[in-house]
């Protein structure tokens, strides 16, 4: 067995360098990794590519690197919480591919699963498409998304255990999972580090397998983007 635990985010981290191109997953802020960005931010890297779903808020989550101007493009689906990221976008400052959805996901699978690229109709006929190859399939048709090509991908999960085997929980298994093995280095912080064979193989989402770099993460917010209560 394989043992994938590093000491600390610093360690975590190591190797990432100007211009790479990061993954970070979750879907809005929840299950973003905090302490891996917390950790970027702190290294002031530049020229970053950033693959997320959204872009954080204007403090928080990959809001802070927007901040700094450390992110030169965003490939995302949704960034309409962030003023900082439509104010770069509009003055040209940040370069945005915005994708849909799914497509983002799918994206993120065929790197995981080793497809180099695939078909979804999603975005044809659209600026989506535009320059893109498309194809006919049963009558409908669809357009060639290629697979990303990531330094590094950054997942957070609720348990994990020292062999890379992880757990998500609720709405954190939007994009973490797809993000496993789909870039070159996979690295996993964990609200709970336990020991290889605590973990129920029936509740495992990921496999270790799919992690190179895990770690017991610290001080996470968990922060709400809008909350919404009950009038009584």
């Amino acid at each position: 067995m394989i043992i994938k635990t590093v000491d600390n985010v610093q360690d975590a981290v190591k190797g990432v360098k100007d211009g790479m191109t990061f993954m970070l997953g979750g879907f809005g802020l929840c299950g973003i990794p905090e302490n891996a960005i917390s950790e970027l931010v702190r290294l002031n890297l530049k020229n970053l590519t950033c693959i997320s779903n959204n872009a954080g808020v204007d403090d928080f989550g990959l809001g802070q690197l927007l901040h700094k101007k450390q992110i030169d493009k965003m490939v995302s689906s949704y960034v309409g919480e962030n003023a900082i990221f439509e104010k770069q976008m509009l003055s040209g400052e940040l370069d945005v591919e915005l994708i849909p959805q799914g497509t983002l996901a799918a994206r993120c699978q065929a790197a995981q699963q080793g497809f180099p690229a695939i078909y979804t109709p999603a975005g044809y006929g659209t600026e989506v498409a535009q320059g893109k190859e498309t194809r006919e399939f049963d009558g409908k048709m669809y357009v060639l998304e290629e697979a990303f090509k990531a330094d590094f991908a950054f997942v957070k999960a609720w348990k994990g255990d020292k062999a890379g085997n992880l757990i998500f929980k609720g709405t954190a298994r939007n994009f973490n999972p797809a993000m496993c093995g789909s870039a070159k280095i996979t690295v996993a912080e964990v609200e709970e580090l336990v020991e290889p064979g605590e973990l129920d193989p029936n509740h495992i989402h990921i496999p270790g397998i799919f992690v190179q770099r895990i770690f017991q993460g610290k001080d996470y917010e968990k922060r709400i983007e809008q909350r919404t209560v009950r009038t009584k």
